[in-house]
């Protein structure tokens, strides 16, 4: 799928729109400055994914939100005149994410390899961009099976989108056995885990760009189990829990730490159970 064209993001807001901008705060576009977050009809419309102030055949209502600190939002009214020319005509891709959640309430992330350019040793969900033709689901059950080897079959799943992030999709497996099935591609996944909902809570509970850890549990494991992978292998190793519980840095190297995006999909499926229950 390397090859083939991404769908690009497109904005529609006040009667107006057209093709998100590479260094547009697409977020930026639906609400005032000072804030973060919006909720907005999206879906895909002839090959583009629509962001639009008002619904559309076919659209979804999702919550749609960047981080304080998102780049975009700090380049102004006229981004393209702070990037490189050869960056000013880009778009925007679409991408999806997929949090999968066991019948014991465990939520698989990977950890990306540190060989990746874009976000190394960073956890995040299986997923990737949406490319031509595709209908959402697909592409996260597509990536899915890339990056972990597992496929799931119709009937065994069902799914809803949780939100939309700026830088879900979800996907609750019912059958059994999903570990054994697990063949990730080392090219893109270094580690895997399946985190308890105590760890889970406690990873949404920390936001990055902010001093406050949140209220997330006060008893935690002091590590997490979880399977590292090495030249066709793998093995079960320990790691702190605390790591999970990393916030990005303001400013130098980056750190082993759960991506903002994620947590931002973790709330949204915290909030889910709470609404289901």
């Amino acid at each position: 799928m390397a090859g083939l064209a991404r769908v690009l993001v497109h904005v529609r807001c006040g009667g107006a729109g057209g093709p998100a901008r590479f260094g547009q705060s697409v977020t930026g576009a639906f609400c005032p400055a000072h804030e973060d977050a919006a909720v907005v009809s999206c879906g895909l419309d002839r090959g583009r994914f629509l962001l639009s102030d008002v619904a559309f055949p076919g659209s979804t209502t999702a919550l749609l939100k960047r981080p304080s600190f998102c780049p975009a939002k700090h380049l102004g009214e006229k981004p393209e005149l702070a990037l490189p020319a050869e960056l000013r005509g880009r778009g925007v891709a679409a991408g999806v994410a997929v949090l999968l959640q066991t019948s014991t309430g465990r939520i698989l992330l990977t950890r990306r390899a540190s060989t990746l350019s874009i976000f190394p040793n960073v956890w995040v969900p299986p997923g990737g961009h949406v490319e031509l033709d595709e209908e959402l689901l697909d592409v996260g059950l597509r990536e899915l099976e890339e990056e972990t080897g597992l496929r799931l079959e119709a009937g065994t799943f069902s799914w809803r989108m949780l939100g939309l992030w700026e830088g879900g999709d979800s996907s609750p497996e019912r059958c059994l056995g999903v570990q054994a099935r697990m063949c990730p591609s080392e090219s893109e996944v270094s580690a895997y885990a399946w985190l308890e909902p105590p760890v889970l809570e406690a990873i949404a509970a920390t936001e990055d760009g902010t001093e406050s850890l949140g209220n997330g549990p006060s008893v935690l494991p002091a590590t997490v189990g979880i399977t590292e992978l090495n030249n066709g292998s793998s093995s079960t190793t320990q790691l702190l829990t605390s790591t999970f519980l990393n916030t990005a840095p303001a400013k130098g190297e980056d750190v082993e730490r759960v991506s903002t995006g994620t947590k931002f999909a973790l709330r949204l499926w915290l909030q889910s159970l709470g609404e289901r229950g």
